[in-house]
């Protein structure tokens, strides 16, 4: 890990350093800091404008229905599967062709990877496991009900398991450290979607024998399973073996190459502890991170699987991921027109990295989880703020890691939205034109064709005690003086521009009827700067 010297002076010296820095073969790594994080790649920050493709898109015949799409969206990135049955289908016998398959055509085409490992879990299953694996359930057993039988979970208490899994997975890390030296791969997602449904954790002979004894001195508590954990003691069990069982993998791939890497969650609810036996009992949701943290430190960040269309969930889970021990990064949210809002979302709460699911064009749709088709208009929703991105992701990406930002979306409600950074409350609006009000009487006014969709969002930041960076769609932002700033507050001006090498430059001033009302974001993103300052 870097010194935060080191970094500092990587960051400020980022626009003369960059060209060089992008030949040195530094690894990707993950770096903290107040409270912020950043995901650093070529030894500067980096924003990850993601898509992930779906689940059998990773095969080499499917890459051509892959990269126009990822073009489409100006994304930077690409999260792409990478399965155990593929890369060991005969125990011992290692196919790499499809890897680098992927490694030459994600550099052709100017793309990033994240490799998804799809080991023992996905989505808490084994279908990704070999064959070989998936049949011979005396050395790889499944996890045992209550009553003896057998549950469809590979267990995380078989060491059988864990060293065969290790194995091909570290076989992957090996390839990279050969093959990857430009680090084009800058994350790895250490299997998908742990834990198992319908049952808490295995009630196995060996499980149980750990069950009954003491928990793990990391967890800071004392007793056994049940007594430290009461009603969740199974799930809580489960949480510690899958964990460690993650986070063994993890650490013995960063002895070889220490890429920064994260597992994702199938959620749990978004406001209360959820009924064991109702959730992926043993994954990283957002009540159990701490379980997580102490089990499995080789991990970098847990990140959640945001499937929920409940504006006030997925709020609820962007803030229990953002933690100061825990970069918040969103690498599957539904590839449906109304979740693109939630990308100003997270991206004012610092997210590292986002990624809707299911783009390319394979023909395959998740609804009702996403998109019935990824039509013109739903990719547009998501191509629109990465268009806008793209070009300055590192230098927003730096922003985010040393300023104050703040982002939202429209809620169910369509109420409007606030925060204070500074002298000045920033409030967010729905359903507005661009000129005038909605109350009105002096002009005729009524809403516009966008009103009532579930479309909208702003990210802001300041970037210095007078001035804001924002930018947004289908949103009107008023700036107000905060309670106790000067009487005399005034905004001087509002240009917009863009960040190039970590300066912006202006290409117009807005004023008069772009700033009478309010500053107003429709369906073409742009980037304004705000500078406020004081009269008398």
């Amino acid at each position: 890990m870097k010194t935060i010297l080191h970094i500092w002076t990587v960051f400020t010296a980022l626009a003369a350093a960059a060209p060089a820095l992008a030949q040195s073969g530094e690894v990707p790594q993950i770096v903290s800091r107040n409270g912020h994080h950043a995901l650093i790649v070529d030894g500067a920050p980096f924003l990850m404008l993601g898509a992930q493709v779906n689940n059998s898109s990773n095969y080499a015949a499917a890459l051509t229905s892959v990269w126009p799409m990822l073009d489409r969206l100006h994304a930077n990135t690409v999260e792409v599967p990478i399965a155990w049955q593929q890369l060991e289908p005969t125990e011992g016998r290692f196919d790499y062709s499809f890897l680098q398959t992927l490694l030459d055509q994600a550099r052709e085409h100017d793309k990033r990877l994240v490799l998804l490992w799809f080991g023992t879990y996905k989505n808490t299953g084994p279908s990704y496991a070999p064959d070989w694996v998936k049949q011979d359930n005396r050395r790889f057993p499944r996890m045992k009900l209550r009553d003896g039988t057998d549950h469809y979970v590979l267990s995380p208490n078989a060491r059988t398991t864990l060293e065969a899994d290790k194995r091909a997975f570290l076989k992957l890390i090996t390839y990279l450290r050969d093959h990857d030296r430009q680090n084009t791969t800058i994350l790895v997602q250490v299997e998908n979607e742990t834990g198992s449904y319908r049952s808490p954790r295995d009630y196995g002979p060996e499980a149980q024998k750990l069950f009954v004894g003491p928990v793990p001195a990391a967890l800071g508590k004392a007793g056994t399973w049940t007594q430290a954990y009461g009603a969740q003691a199974d799930r809580a069990f489960n949480t510690w073996y899958t964990a460690a069982y993650c986070g063994e993998l993890a650490a013995a791939g960063k002895a070889i190459k220490p890429l920064p890497m994260y597992v994702n969650a199938s959620l749990a609810d978004a406001f209360k502890i959820p009924e064991p036996t109702a959730v992926s009992s043993g994954g990283p949701q957002q009540d159990v991170l701490d379980i997580w943290k102490a089990a499995a430190p080789a991990i970098d960040y847990q990140a959640p699987d945001i499937y929920d269309r409940k504006s006030a969930d997925v709020f609820a889970y962007l803030d229990a991921f953002r933690r100061p021990d825990n970069a918040l990064a969103v690498p599957e949210i539904g590839n449906a027109a109304e979740y693109a809002r939630f990308f100003w979302a997270a991206l004012g709460r610092g997210a590292i990295g986002f990624a809707p699911f299911g783009m390319d064009a394979t023909g395959y749709y998740n609804y009702p989880l996403g998109a019935k088709t990824l039509d013109d208009h739903t990719i547009e929703t998501f191509a629109a703020p990465y268009r806008l991105f793209a070009d300055m992701q590192r230098e927003w990406a730096k922003i985010a890691f040393e300023r104050p930002t703040w982002g939202t979306a429209k809620g169910d409600d369509g109420k409007p939205q606030s925060t204070t950074l500074g002298d000045w409350t920033i409030t967010a609006s729905y359903g507005e034109w661009q000129f005038g009000h909605r109350v009105d009487t002096w002009i005729k006014s009524q809403p516009p064709s966008w009103a009532n969709e579930a479309v909208g969002g702003a990210v802001a930041a300041q970037i210095a005690p007078d001035q804001y960076l924002v930018a947004g769609d289908h949103v009107r932002l008023d700036f107000a003086p905060a309670a106790g700033a000067p009487k005399n507050a005034m905004i001087l001006r509002v240009e917009e521009g863009r960040l190039v090498k970590g300066a912006f430059v202006v290409d117009r001033v807005w004023n008069g009827d772009q700033t009478d009302y309010g500053l107003n974001f429709i369906d073409n993103p742009v980037l304004l700067r705000v500078t406020t300052g004081r009269y008398g």
